[in-house]
């Protein structure tokens, strides 16, 4: 690779493991969708939503762009519950809605996802369930963690890089950090201006196996 003369140091081919440069960034919560249980006296019974127009659909129980959630009090720390946008417990409005994944690596939402929910069909009083769809989440609070150049969220175009690839602030990024020009499969659709194209470790699903990058500072 030709050698970085603007920086006066050689490009470097980053060995960062995607399970350490996203999971930690992301919080993967789980959002029970519907809800079946089955006894001698019922059939079927979806679990109770808001009535408001910005409620998943009652009868499908699938998230639209616009829902809203928060934090289910009655379920572990990482469960999350459907809200009407104007609740006072609700913390997040969907931004997209994504098929389901089992493997994290193959999620990749928008930029200013601030968090990704997994929406789960649960069965009877099981607490585990079938993924459903992925919500990408933004906050409804003024912190947006997940806006290009905020240090949090996913990696996304305009973020901002340490030399082992992890996401810091792009305002405390030095002059031995990088800037991300954009996500790419192969080095050779790094745009114009990319002088660190980072190379990452082989990961099942994940859409993209370069980080174009550039000096940061």
């Amino acid at each position: 690779m030709a050698y970085n003369h603007t920086t006066g140091r050689p490009p470097r081919r980053g060995t960062a493991r995607l399970k350490a440069l996203l999971v930690p960034l992301i919080l993967i919560g789980a959002i029970v969708g519907y809800n079946v249980s089955r006894d001698d006296d019922s059939s079927s019974a979806s679990l109770p939503l808001p009535s408001s127009s910005t409620a998943p659909d009652e009868k499908s129980g699938e998230w639209k762009v616009g829902d809203c959630g928060g934090p289910d009090p009655e379920g572990s720390g990482d469960s999350y519950q459907a809200l009407d946008c104007d609740d006072s417990g609700a913390t997040f409005k969907a931004l997209k809605i994504m098929d389901a994944a089992i493997l994290p690596d193959s999620i990749q939402c928008p930029a200013g996802t601030d968090i990704i929910i997994q929406v789960s069909l649960t069965f009877g009083s099981s607490d585990s369930g079938i993924p459903n769809s992925t919500v990408c989440g933004r906050n409804l609070s003024g912190d947006h963690p997940g806006d290009a150049g905020a240090g949090g969220g996913q990696l996304v175009k305009g973020d901002c890089i340490d030399a082992n690839a992890q996401e810091i602030a792009c305002t405390q990024a030095g002059s031995a950090d990088y800037k991300v020009l954009d996500l790419t499969k192969t080095e050779a659709e790094c745009p114009s201006g990319t002088t660190d194209p980072l190379k990452l470790t082989i990961a099942i699903g994940r859409p993209y196996d370069y980080i174009c990058a550039t000096a940061a500072a």
